[in-house]
């Protein structure tokens, strides 16, 4: 392996220990026994599940490259795990609602094994059936776990500032380090054990069965809105009307949209992007030095979110344009010529340029997790909790499809550059949110002082 990626990840490897040393007491919080309980059986149950996804990460595109398909027709297997999790996630947020978000959660573990096992099938249908399913365990992991959480944490009375510490350290290590020693295994059992690119498939299958598991015998059942006359058609337009009357949750829905919708684009042309003349790259380890970056974003968003005088929707703004850059530079490494010419062999200069940019996304998203878990919980409501963040997620799917389905048409720079005019758009739309969330605060506040004000007053006059 090539020192320039040892390199890359030490140094990364460097700055987090420095990040997780430095930490004093102003940046930690101090919490009860009970909670650090609680808090530890979800970390560890959501770490298995992400274990669950993270594993195929690293060999999806390789895969269906192994048996053979063409990039339209890998285009089109990911159109179907988006679409997939387009028309059926708001279906599934509503049902966890509804039904309970312990069983969305079994759900998802079920459907995601189910996924794995059709890995070992070179036909094109089983692969097709494979994606469907994983696109609806991707609408579950992203909306039924954190509404469990988020019901769970206020339902036994914790603090509601102790909730930003549950997401960061998720996020550190769930998709942080777990994601790193997930791509390392991964690439350890296809590549250096020479078990083949479906053997990180199984080994995340079994991480999902014990997940199941922990979720079976030590979680309690929670719901957003059980009423049983409420079907999924009125919970669905009571969501609609939720978000179009409050701009804050339609903003928060636009930016999340456009943000992840990038970000899942970026997962499909990584591998291109670096490799653009089939050079040989560790897709492993390559996976992981990503995510450890990931791992640094989410360190410091710990920091972030403790300070106290810091917003939120302030310094998001600075992520969604740090984002926007950094994926412009495969448009800019190519009007300035650097080589990418080399056919096979290691990769490129150009690759390793593009490297380090992605390294810096990776970063955003990092802060991105955590950051937006925060401001869901302070504006999404409880009852539909789970349907409304899957209606966020039909925006993203439909642009994900609509670039995919356009693959061989658009050069990867392309496609990258679409990218950074969406994480653009992000970064204006959370300014717009940070204006309308400053003008009902200074609202709240002199609403506030006028009814002291007025208490006072009311005082006085019965003193007299």
């Amino acid at each position: 392996m090539e020192s320039y990626y040892v390199v890359v990840f030490g140094l990364q490897v460097l700055a987090v220990a420095i990040l997780e040393v430095s930490k004093g007491n102003k940046d930690r919080i101090h919490t009860t026994s009970a909670f650090n309980a609680f808090k530890n059986n979800y970390i560890l149950v959501y770490c298995l599940m992400m274990a669950g996804d993270w594993l195929q990460g690293p060999y999806v595109y390789f895969l269906y490259s192994h048996y053979g398909f063409s990039k339209g027709d890998i285009g089109r297997l990911f159109i179907a795990g988006f679409g997939s999790s387009m028309v059926f996630g708001t279906i599934v947020g509503s049902l966890a609602d509804k039904y309970g978000r312990k069983r969305a959660g079994i759900t998802y573990c079920v459907t995601y094994i189910l996924s794995c096992f059709t890995k070992h099938s070179s036909q094109y249908r089983v692969l097709l059936v494979g994606r469907i399913l994983g696109g609806i365990s991707t609408s579950l992991l992203f909306s039924a776990f954190e509404s469990w959480l988020v019901a769970e944490h206020f339902k036994r009375g914790f603090e509601p500032q102790w909730l930003s510490l549950t997401f960061s350290k998720a996020i550190f290590l769930g998709n942080g380090l777990i994601a790193i020693i997930s791509g390392l295994l991964a690439n350890t059992l296809a590549g250096t054990l020479g078990l083949g690119p479906v053997s990180p498939f199984d080994a995340a299958a079994f991480g999902l069965t014990i997940g199941l598991v922990l979720i079976c015998f030590t979680w309690s059942e929670n719901y957003g809105d059980p009423s049983e006359d409420k079907t999924l058609i009125a919970q669905f337009k009571a969501a609609a009307t939720i978000i179009a009357a409050d701009e804050k949750i339609a903003l928060l829905g636009a930016i999340q949209s456009l943000f992840e919708g990038s970000m899942y684009t970026f997962v499909f042309l990584w591998t291109p992007a670096l490799s653009p003349n089939d050079q040989e790259i560790p897709h492993g380890f390559i996976f992981a030095t990503l995510m450890l970056a990931s791992m640094l974003g989410s360190s410091l968003a710990s920091r972030l979110m403790t300070r106290m005088t810091l917003r939120v929707e302030t310094y998001m703004q600075v992520v969604f344009f740090v984002s926007a850059v950094s994926l412009l530079m495969p448009i800019l490494v190519n009007f300035m010529g650097i080589s990418s010419d080399d056919q096979g062999g290691t990769m490129s200069a150009s690759g390793r340029v593009l490297l380090l940019s992605f390294c810096v996304f990776e970063v955003c998203i990092g802060i991105f997790w955590p950051s937006i878990m925060k401001m869901r919980s302070q504006y999404i409501p409880e009852d539909s909790r789970s349907t409304i963040m899957n209606f966020f997620r039909i925006p993203l799917n439909l642009f994900v499809c609509l670039v995919l389905y356009k693959v061989d048409a658009f050069p990867v720079s392309v496609m990258f550059g679409m990218s950074s005019i969406f994480l653009m758009m992000a970064a204006i739309l959370q300014r717009r949110l940070s204006v309308v969330s400053d003008k009902l605060k200074t609202r709240f506040v002199e609403g506030r002082v006028s009814a002291e004000k007025e208490h006072d007053s009311e005082t006085e006059l019965l003193k007299i």
